[in-house]
């Protein structure tokens, strides 16, 4: 197993060559570069958008294509599965939220979405709702199986990139390129929270199982952990240069993924806050990530068109079993 060393300031990983080490499954069929991947909640589906506006759903077991929808006429900015999976939703820059049946594999005629680009997606817990992350510096909250708006938040100062619900359903966080966090309260539509930190632009979050506690990541390059109730930065993990384009955590919250521009994958421990594995990208390119809600597997997509599957237990072993230091302060 190839190893190499990557210094920044304060840390020094070690980093395992991906030709070293096998993804699980490798799930082929995209022609281009992989934009967003999301798992359905019971870890049986997997759907994927790429930058030419096609989107792929996948049986994750059989290894294989279910549909694939020509969904978008450029990039699929987001992608969303209900629920019950039944139903996906994407976006992208033409401003429209479309619906797909995963029944038969057709569209729903049924079409909402933002005065402008819609950046980010997602569904109430409850499969109800679906929120959209716009261009136009709102978030709108759609009743989806009735064709109606039932909230429009406001409140950020530029474009709105995502948008997520808790897993108890009782709070929506939205970030954007006003670097601001607003924390809501999708019953009330009232906000609860301002979350003030990040020094760049907003690009994900992913909250905790609990619901209690969200990590965020933008440009700046610096993951933060935020206390939901109390609205007050906890922690920040450092250890990308630049962008942080991608956090998945697992369905336990006990490891933490991050995918940078500067080309690595971090696998941290989220309790104690220290990396426990680096992986360097090579020509798979990092460009989304997602872990399955019910097992060990994180699903990667990046530039050379292909959905990764990897079994995140084995690149922990893996990298436990050599004896350099994996994380020096």
């Amino acid at each position: 197993m190839r190893i190499g060393l990557l210094i920044f300031p304060g840390v020094m990983l070690l980093a395992l060559s991906l030709s070293r080490v096998q993804a699980q499954t490798v799930l082929k069929g995209h022609t281009n570069t992989i934009s967003c991947v999301t798992f359905s909640r019971d870890g049986k589906l997997l759907a994927s958008g790429a930058k030419n506006g096609t989107a792929i759903v996948w049986d994750v077991e059989a290894k294989k294509q279910l549909f694939s929808f020509d969904a978008h006429r450029d990039n699929i900015t987001s992608a969303a599965l209900s629920p019950d999976a039944k139903v996906l939703a994407t976006s992208g820059h033409d401003s429209v939220i479309k619906l797909w049946d995963l029944s038969t594999g057709k569209q729903i005629p049924k079409q909402s979405g933002n005065e402008k680009d819609v950046r980010g997606l997602a569904f109430s817990y409850d499969g109800k709702l679906i929120a959209s992350a716009g261009a136009d510096y709102s978030v709108r909250l759609w009743d989806w199986n009735n064709e109606k708006l039932v909230g429009r938040l406001t409140g950020h100062k530029a474009e709105v990139n995502f948008v997520a619900f808790s897993r108890d359903g009782k709070t929506l966080v939205s970030g954007g390129w006003d670097r601001i966090i607003h924390v809501w309260d999708p019953e009330t539509k009232k906000l609860r929270h301002t979350l003030e930190g990040h020094t760049e632009f907003v690009r994900d979050m992913a909250f905790t199982p609990d619901s209690k506690t969200l990590v965020s990541s933008g440009k700046d390059g610096i993951i933060r952990v935020w206390d939901l109730d109390k609205g007050k930065l906890i922690r920040t993990l450092e250890a990308h240069k630049g962008l942080v384009r991608s956090l998945a955590l697992s369905g336990d919250g006990k490891v933490l993924a991050s995918a940078g521009r500067d080309g690595t994958l971090h696998l941290w421990d989220f309790e104690s806050g220290k990396v426990k594995a680096t992986m360097q990208e090579g020509a798979y390119g990092f460009q989304a990530i997602a872990y399955a809600p019910n097992r060990n597997v994180l699903a990667t997509g990046g530039f050379d068109h292909h959905i990764y599957l990897w079994d995140v237990a084995e690149i922990l072993k893996k990298h436990a079993s050599d004896k350099s230091p994996r994380s020096i302060r």
